[in-house]
Protein backbone atom coordinates (compact mmCIF):
# COMPACT_ATOMS: atom_id res chain seq x y z
CA UNK A 1 0.00 0.00 0.00
CA UNK A 2 1.51 3.24 -0.98
CA UNK A 3 0.19 5.61 1.83
CA UNK A 4 3.17 7.48 2.48
CA UNK A 5 3.14 9.37 -1.20
CA UNK A 6 6.39 11.64 -1.82
CA UNK A 7 5.80 15.49 -0.94
CA UNK A 8 9.23 16.98 -2.39
CA UNK A 9 9.40 19.90 -1.06
CA UNK A 10 11.17 22.81 -3.13
CA UNK A 11 13.26 25.89 -1.55
CA UNK A 12 13.17 28.46 -4.20
CA UNK A 13 14.02 32.31 -3.57
CA UNK A 14 12.44 34.53 -5.55
CA UNK A 15 14.39 37.27 -6.87
CA UNK A 16 12.33 39.78 -8.51
CA UNK A 17 11.60 41.52 -5.36
CA UNK A 18 14.82 41.50 -3.82
CA UNK A 19 15.77 43.55 -7.28
CA UNK A 20 12.91 45.74 -6.25
CA UNK A 21 14.03 46.88 -3.15
CA UNK A 22 17.48 47.44 -4.40
CA UNK A 23 16.45 50.08 -7.17
CA UNK A 24 14.39 51.68 -4.83
CA UNK A 25 17.49 52.36 -2.26
CA UNK A 26 19.58 53.13 -4.98
CA UNK A 27 17.18 55.94 -6.49
CA UNK A 28 16.70 57.18 -2.68
CA UNK A 29 20.64 57.27 -2.59
CA UNK A 30 20.85 59.50 -5.63
CA UNK A 31 18.25 61.88 -4.78
CA UNK A 32 19.12 62.26 -1.61
CA UNK A 33 22.58 62.71 -2.48
CA UNK A 34 22.16 65.58 -4.99
CA UNK A 35 20.32 67.60 -2.26
CA UNK A 36 23.33 68.18 -0.12
CA UNK A 37 25.21 71.16 -1.01
CA UNK A 38 27.54 73.45 0.29
CA UNK A 39 26.22 77.13 0.51
CA UNK A 40 28.81 79.46 1.73
CA UNK A 41 30.60 81.96 0.15
CA UNK A 42 34.25 81.53 -0.75
CA UNK A 43 37.45 83.18 -1.14
CA UNK A 44 37.59 84.55 -4.83
CA UNK A 45 41.08 83.74 -6.27
CA UNK A 46 42.41 83.81 -9.63
CA UNK A 47 43.62 80.04 -9.56
CA UNK A 48 41.99 77.35 -12.38
CA UNK A 49 43.64 74.17 -10.60
CA UNK A 50 41.12 71.43 -9.99
CA UNK A 51 41.85 68.89 -7.15
CA UNK A 52 40.05 65.44 -6.20
CA UNK A 53 39.85 64.94 -2.71
CA UNK A 54 38.15 62.71 -0.40
CA UNK A 55 39.05 64.30 2.79
CA UNK A 56 37.20 67.77 3.27
CA UNK A 57 37.64 70.04 6.08
CA UNK A 58 34.49 72.73 6.44
CA UNK A 59 35.64 75.88 8.64
CA UNK A 60 32.41 78.75 9.06
CA UNK A 61 32.27 82.15 10.95
CA UNK A 62 30.99 80.78 13.92
CA UNK A 63 34.01 78.52 14.29
CA UNK A 64 32.12 75.14 13.64
CA UNK A 65 33.92 72.57 11.74
CA UNK A 66 32.69 69.68 10.36
CA UNK A 67 34.51 66.78 8.01
CA UNK A 68 33.39 65.04 5.14
CA UNK A 69 29.87 66.99 6.15
CA UNK A 70 29.87 65.70 9.82
CA UNK A 71 30.28 68.02 12.66
CA UNK A 72 33.48 67.49 14.83
CA UNK A 73 36.19 69.78 17.12
CA UNK A 74 39.51 71.37 16.16
CA UNK A 75 40.69 68.95 18.70
CA UNK A 76 39.01 65.70 17.47
CA UNK A 77 40.13 66.70 13.75
CA UNK A 78 43.15 65.21 13.40
CA UNK A 79 42.00 61.91 14.74
CA UNK A 80 39.50 62.05 12.09
CA UNK A 81 41.56 62.74 9.41
CA UNK A 82 44.30 60.37 10.01
CA UNK A 83 40.90 57.42 10.69
CA UNK A 84 40.10 58.00 7.17
CA UNK A 85 43.42 58.44 5.56
CA UNK A 86 44.01 54.95 6.97
CA UNK A 87 41.51 53.53 5.54
CA UNK A 88 41.73 55.55 2.07
CA UNK A 89 42.66 54.07 -0.98
CA UNK A 90 44.99 56.62 -2.37
CA UNK A 91 46.85 57.26 0.78
CA UNK A 92 50.06 58.49 -1.23
CA UNK A 93 48.44 61.30 -2.92
CA UNK A 94 45.78 62.72 -0.39
CA UNK A 95 44.31 65.76 -0.62
CA UNK A 96 43.02 67.84 2.08
CA UNK A 97 40.35 70.30 0.85
CA UNK A 98 39.75 73.25 3.67
CA UNK A 99 36.50 75.05 2.13
CA UNK A 100 36.81 78.03 3.82
CA UNK A 101 33.62 80.76 4.31
CA UNK A 102 34.61 83.97 3.71
CA UNK A 103 35.58 85.87 7.16
CA UNK A 104 37.15 82.38 8.97
CA UNK A 105 40.45 83.97 10.78
CA UNK A 106 43.83 82.90 9.42
CA UNK A 107 44.44 81.13 12.63
CA UNK A 108 41.83 79.06 12.34
CA UNK A 109 42.78 77.98 8.77
CA UNK A 110 46.46 77.41 10.26
CA UNK A 111 45.50 75.21 12.52
CA UNK A 112 43.94 72.99 9.83
CA UNK A 113 47.40 73.38 7.39
CA UNK A 114 49.28 72.27 10.63
CA UNK A 115 46.92 68.79 11.23
CA UNK A 116 47.62 68.24 7.54
CA UNK A 117 51.26 68.59 7.11
CA UNK A 118 51.69 66.23 10.93
CA UNK A 119 49.84 63.91 8.90
CA UNK A 120 52.31 64.71 5.75
CA UNK A 121 49.37 65.48 3.53
CA UNK A 122 48.70 67.80 0.67
CA UNK A 123 46.04 70.87 1.48
CA UNK A 124 44.41 72.99 -0.41
CA UNK A 125 41.93 75.86 0.32
CA UNK A 126 38.39 75.89 -2.03
CA UNK A 127 38.52 79.23 -3.96
CA UNK A 128 35.75 80.74 -6.35
CA UNK A 129 36.78 82.56 -9.27
CA UNK A 130 37.22 85.98 -9.05
CA UNK A 131 34.20 88.39 -10.73
CA UNK A 132 35.33 90.19 -13.53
Amino acid sequence: MGLGGRNKITAEFNMSSLTDIIFLLLIFFMLTSSIVQINVPLPQSDSKTVAPSDLAVMLKKDESISFNGKPTTIEELEKVVATNLRYSENKENAVLSIISESGVTYDRLHEVMKIAAGLKIKAILATQPKDK
